[in-house]
This record gives structure tokens, sequence and C-alpha cells, in this order.
């Protein structure tokens, strides 16, 4: 018998498109939620077509993104798709959003309006910029958030223009937040009774990545900077070759770590070097250290350099691609990846819920579910609708 899910007893409403707010939803969704996506009739969310690869014209992004979701078309733009998502939310706990502020307001879905017929509902906005202050209104993607929140500046070489992650990461980080923020309101609501606004924004969430740059700047003038593969004054953390053509990643920073490592070289005197006694001057010596132990690691296989360091209690890893993850033990122990049913393309692998819970885990039941494809059942079981209004909203374009 499956256990039961956390969050099974919320019904989340999921407006917007792309992937900040439908990250946001997929979170929640993934620990039991009802999500129900709200989609355009004409287009459906972008995500659909989104993707580096589409075989036989199929996004790989959307069954993930919208994994456990339930979907509905409504035109918004309409006051009849209006009404159909005004009485949605009604019956809902959470709306999860990521238009530009103010569109919910021309809607006549403002929250101070939705909580008119449902006092308890949190209205979860995620956008570029946040709901207030000069910005507000300017569009807002993640690649703009993550330039704005500091993480572009210092991400890349030293001698090369700032760089980006490989991966959506603005939205991502202010979808995480956004859940965050949802589950803290819930937990507040179980207090009041009362809904709130949950205000996510995609620059404030890389900002929160930040660590210490603000006071370094304020207090000591220091400026983070671009530095590569390595952190300042971390040493030695980076990656270093192998015999075979590999390279591993070795993290002994820490003064009993690096007192290992120079035992796996077989140089203990380097643990005892002032040049490198101490984590102070391992940093200032980063470059030849770095030199030292690239030597050393070039002269083993990565197999070898990595049982040995593992042996003894030195941190060190692989670089892994997808195909490296497929094959790893420890992704399968854990079921890191699932596989499932795809309609169109068979079985899928993505990448199983986190974090992991002892009793109540999230579980994935199904890819991303086609447009429209829980029309009649939410809109007939949940609202009530006849075949009347469900042939009249069909013919109009609405649904």
């Amino acid at each position: 018998m499956e256990t039961q899910l956390p969050l099974d007893d919320l019904r989340v409403v999921e407006l917007g498109q792309l992937l900040a707010g439908p990250f946001c939803g997929q979170l929640l969704g993934d620990f039991g939620a009802d999500v129900i996506k709200v989609e355009d009739p004409a287009r459906g969310d972008p995500m659909r077509q989104w993707g580096r690869e589409k075989p036989y014209g199929k996004s790989l992004w959307w069954p993930v993104v919208a994994r456990n979701k339930r979907s509905v078309t409504a035109d918004l733009r309409t006051a009849e798709g209006q009404d159909l998502v005004r009485r949605l939310i009604a019956r809902a706990d959470v709306l999860v959003e990521n238009f530009r502020p103010g569109t919910l307001e021309r809607w006549g879905l403002a929250p101070e309006q939705l909580w008119e017929v449902n006092p308890g509902l949190v209205v979860t906005r995620v956008t570029g910029f946040g709901q207030t202050g000069p910005y507000a209104a300017r569009a807002g993607y993640g690649s703009i958030g993550e330039a704005m929140g500091g993480i572009r500046y210092v991400t890349g070489e030293p001698d090369r223009p700032p760089a980006r992650a490989g991966v959506s990461l603005g939205d991502s980080l202010a979808a995480t937040f956004a859940a965050l923020g949802t589950l803290v309101a819930l937990h507040q609501r179980g207090r009041t009774g009362r809904g709130q606004v949950v205000d996510s924004a995609i620059y404030e969430a890389v900002l929160a990545m930040m660590e210490s740059l603000l006071p370094e700047w304020q207090i000591a003038g220091y400026q983070r900077e671009r530095t590569g593969t390595t952190l300042p004054n971390v040493s030695p953390s980076n990656a270093y070759p192998t015999a075979d053509g590999e390279m591993v990643l070795i993290a002994a920073n820490q003064d009993t770590v690096f007192r290992r490592l120079a035992e796996v070289m077989e140089r203990p005197e380097l643990a005892t070097d002032e040049r490198y006694a101490t984590h102070s001057a391992r940093g200032q010596h980063m470059e030849e250290l770095d030199t030292t132990i690239a030597e050393w690691s070039s002269t083993l296989g990565a197999d070898d350099l990595l049982e040995a360091l593992h042996d003894n209690g030195v941190p060190a890893g692989r670089i892994f691609r997808a195909k490296d993850m497929f094959a790893d033990p420890q992704f399968a122990a854990r079921e890191a990846i699932v596989r499932l049913a795809h309609p169109d393309l068979g079985e899928f692998a993505m990448h199983n819920v986190a974090p992991k819970l002892s009793e109540t885990p999230g579980r994935i039941r199904h890819v991303g579910p086609e447009l429209g494809e829980h029309n009649e059942e939410i809109y007939r079981g949940l609202l009530g609708l006849d075949d009347d209004a469900m042939s009249s909203l069909r013919s109009a374009g609405v649904i």
C-alpha cells in the first residue's frame, strides 16, 4: 500500500507559464498537492514546445515540469474564462501565478477580490522584480534576475565576460523560495484562518544565495570577481587531471582533510610546510599547491585516484554527465532517477522528488498531461457544469 502524500489535502490552481511559477507548482505536486494547471486553449503553456531535443516533436521538458498536474483550459482574456478560474480558486488553498504585476488585477482576480470568497487563499506570486518597487512592471526573465542578483558577475573565467549556468537557475531558485513561502503561509493560515500573498522575486532569490557578498563590499571594500574553477582563498578545491584524460574534483581545504590528502600523495611534509599548514596559507599559495597536486594526480588513472582518496576520507568525485548518472550505483540505490510511462515516448526517465521524507515521501504519479486533458473531470466533477455549459464554452473558444 502506498504511503499517504503529505500535501494531498491541498488544492493548487496554477496560472502563468514557462518555468518560475510552474516549477513552484511542480514542487508542491511532488508531495501530493492537487495542482490544477490552467492553460490557454489555443496554445497551452509554451513549455509544451520548449527544450533542446524534441523527438517526435514532443518536448522532453514538459513531462517533467508538469508532472503530477491536471490540465484544464480557459481563456483568461474573456469574462467567461475569468469566471471559471474564479470558481476554481474559490475551492482552492493556493493560487500560483507568474504574470507581470497588475495582470491578475486587470482580470478581476486581485488577491483582495479573491479573499472575499476564499479568505484562506494563499496567493503565491513569482516575478522578476517583485510586486512593488520601481522595477516591478518590467519584464523579468530568469537571466536578468541572475545578473541583478549577483551570481552572473561572479560566474566564469576572470578574462572572459560573465557566464551563465547551463540551466534556468534564477527561475528555479525563485520557484523554490515561492514553494517554501507557500508552505510557511499555509502554516500561518492554520493559526489565523487567513491567507496572504507570497511575493517571490527572481533577483531576490538569487541574492539569497550570494553568501557574504554584501558585507564583503560594505565593510571590507572587497568586490568578488570571477575566479573560474576555484574560490578565492579556498585551497585545494579544484578539478585535477588524471593519467587517463579525466578530471577529478578534490576538495581538501580543511586542515585535517589536507593532512589526509598529503598522506595519500605520500607527501606528508606538505601538511607541515608553512606555505600549506593552515587554511589561510593554502589560500595564499593556491596556484603552486594546485600545480603540485595536478602533477601527482596525473600519474594515476581516475578509478585508482578516486579509490585512494575515498579510502582515506578525502572528498573527491567525477564531474557527472547524464550518462554517468544512469550508470552510478548511488543514483540507483537512492532511486534518484525514476522511470514513468509516457503515452508517446514510452519509458520516460526523470529526476525523482527531493528531499526524501522518511514517513511520507513525495511521489511522481504521472508525466505532464495533454492540453485540457482534465476539462471534463474538473469542470463537470468539481464545478458541476452541465452539457449545455460545456458546449457553450467550447464553441466560444473559452476552453
